[in-house]
C-alpha cells in the first residue's frame, strides 16, 4: 500500500512530536532528538526535520513511500515542488545515511 509522503521543516523537534502525535493519534515510530521525527500510519509518512536551510514550519517536499519503488526517485512538479518516490527500505536507508548511529527497519 502506498503512503502519502509529507516532509516538514521545524524549529523545534520537541514541540512537533508532542503536536503531530496529537493530529496523528499516534507517536512517532522513531524520533531523533533535535533532528528529526518520523510517523507512519496507515495511509501516511510524515517526517519533520530541524533544518536550517529552510523556514521553520514551511514545506520541504512531498512524495510517496511506495513498496513497489525500485529505486529512490525524486523530481519536481508544475510547481517547483520536490516529489520524492521511495520504498520503506530506502527510506531507513537514507536516514542511516544521515544518521548512523541510528537502527531502523521500517518494513510494515
Amino acid at each position: 500500500m502506498k503512503r502519502f509522503h509529507i516532509a516538514i521543516s521545524t524549529d523545534n523537534i520537541e514541540a512537533t512530536v508532542a503536536d503531530y502525535s496529537n493530529r496523528l493519534g499516534e507517536k512517532p515510530c522513531l524520533v531523533i532528538p533535535g533532528q528529526y521525527a518520523l510517523w507512519r500510519t496507515d495511509t501516511l509518512n510524515v517526517s519533520i526535520r530541524q533544518d536550517t536551510s529552510a523556514k521553520p514550519g514551511s514545506l520541504r517536499h512531498l512524495g510517496w513511500e511506495d513498496p513497489a519503488a525500485t529505486g529512490f526517485t525524486e523530481d519536481a512538479d508544475v510547481n517547483g515542488i520536490v516529489w520524492e518516490r521511495f520504498s520503506a527500505d530506502h527510506q531507513a536507508q537514507e536516514i542511516s545515511e544521515l544518521w548512523p548511529d541510528v537502527e531502523l527497519q521500517l518494513s510494515k
